[in-house]
């Protein structure tokens, strides 16, 4: 153990080992859950036409798999494929009432502590999830645990935003890689 340096003087377990690992939950908290809350209404609404190769992906999958959105925001991607079960998990509870008002199975649920037993499901996804996470400790948990759930030979999609954007050329101002999206 060691104490943060942070100015909060809590106890900092395991491999966390900077300041932000132990307070990238408050960073997110602030800049990413407290603005989802704020606008899941207009977040949903723009965000309602699966990306073709997610929508590719899950209609690839054998007949029956089960299938996980970690991350499902409004269910977008619940009802892609009619050959395999979606259920999907958020962290913000705003949208996941919408995604279960369109019929989706789904449960408020953070993707740092996935409550799914081990090897459970056939394939996983996760779309634009784990840039939202403040640091490289976090954004390895949260993928550890997506691969946590997936059966061995399991299959897996997860999208992330990229510092080098291709088509819009996007850039921090400060000129460095970005943290937190």
């Amino acid at each position: 153990h060691k104490i943060c340096d942070c100015g909060m003087r809590r106890v900092v377990r395991g491999a966390l080992s900077s300041a932000m690992a132990c307070c990238g939950n408050e960073l997110e908290n602030k800049f990413v859950h407290d603005v989802y809350r704020e606008i899941a209404p207009h977040f949903s609404d723009t965000r309602h036409k699966p990306w073709p190769k997610v929508a590719e992906f899950l209609n690839g999958l054998p007949p029956g798999s089960l299938v996980a959105d970690i991350g499902c925001g409004n269910g977008k991607y619940l009802h892609v494929t009619h050959n395999s079960f979606v259920m999907g998990c958020d962290s913000c509870a705003e949208l996941v009432d919408i995604a279960a008002s369109r019929g989706g199975e789904v449960g408020v649920v953070d993707c740092l502590h996935l409550p799914y037993r081990p090897a459970v499901f056939d394939s996983v996804i996760s779309i634009a999830v784990i840039h939202h996470l403040s640091t490289v400790d976090r954004r390895v948990q949260a993928i550890q645990e997506l691969c946590r759930v997936t059966k061995p030979g399991g299959s897996m999609l997860v999208y992330v935003w990229a510092y080098e954007q291709t088509r819009k050329k996007v850039r921090p101002p400060h000129g460095g890689m970005t943290v937190l999206v």
